[in-house]
């Protein structure tokens, strides 16, 4: 890893290339792993890593999708940027495919600035900010039948009782936390995704498992629309 904390990996066609903050190195670590995992399971599948979703290709897919409707945006370099980055498999014809976008929040600092005399600091923060971009994400999911979105949290915020949870289960479209939630339900009316949340950091092996899990179940999510055939790249 380099001075400014850049990861590269690249194999077998993928490609990963994040900016890590100290909170996000145990994430970047299962995310490469979810990688090599997939490849060694779908030997022929192509996937390409992504930091960013711009808002106009957003928007460009969603004017195709929905010939109708009127959709907007401002600047041409707005875009969604999830800690963990968003991971696609490639179809033959070029389309990049989401099987897995990742988050990862760590809030609450209250007990440390307690312990050194501070002033406490309003709760809440990163979840506003994680609620802008669900949004977003699952206006871009609205012709899939899943939303292959995870957010990881930790931090005393998120202790047992805390109203913070509420937040997120507001967010989460008051589906439970803790639970993976990938395929929309009640006909495709609760595109969910999944929430986890808690005060202990969730280690490397916890997120590297829930992680796999949602990107497996994507792929096949994607083969039986699409057809297998569609993602091998000769």
């Amino acid at each position: 890893m380099s001075d400014k904390h850049r990861l590269r990996k690249q194999r077998a066609g993928t490609v990963i290339n994040l900016t890590s903050r100290q909170q996000e190195k145990v994430l970047i670590k299962a995310l490469v792993r979810v990688c090599e995992a997939l490849e060694e399971q779908f030997p022929k599948i192509r996937l390409v890593h992504r930091t960013q979703w711009f808002l106009r290709d957003v928007v460009e897919t969603l004017q195709h999708q929905f010939p109708g409707m009127d959709f907007h945006y401002s600047h041409q370099q707005s875009s969604m940027r999830p800690d963990g980055g968003i991971l696609n498999m490639v179809r033959s014809d070029g389309a990049e495919l989401p099987i897995r976008i990742t988050e990862k929040k760590n809030q609450g600092t209250n007990r440390l600035r307690v312990n050194e005399g501070k002033a406490v600091q309003a709760k809440g923060n990163a979840i506003e900010r994680l609620g802008k971009n669900v949004i977003g994400f699952r206006t871009a999911f609205l012709s899939e039948s899943i939303f292959p979105f995870v957010c990881f949290g930790d931090g005393c915020d998120f202790a047992d009782g805390s109203s913070i949870l509420d937040r997120v289960v507001t967010i989460a479209m008051f589906g439970r936390l803790n639970k993976e939630y990938l395929h929309n339900q009640c006909e495709n009316r609760f595109p969910r995704g999944s929430f986890y949340f808690r005060e202990p950091e969730w280690t490397e092996q916890e997120m590297f498992e829930i992680c796999v899990s949602i990107a497996e179940k994507s792929v096949y999510y994607y083969y039986s629309k699409y057809g297998r055939d569609s993602f091998i790249h000769r």
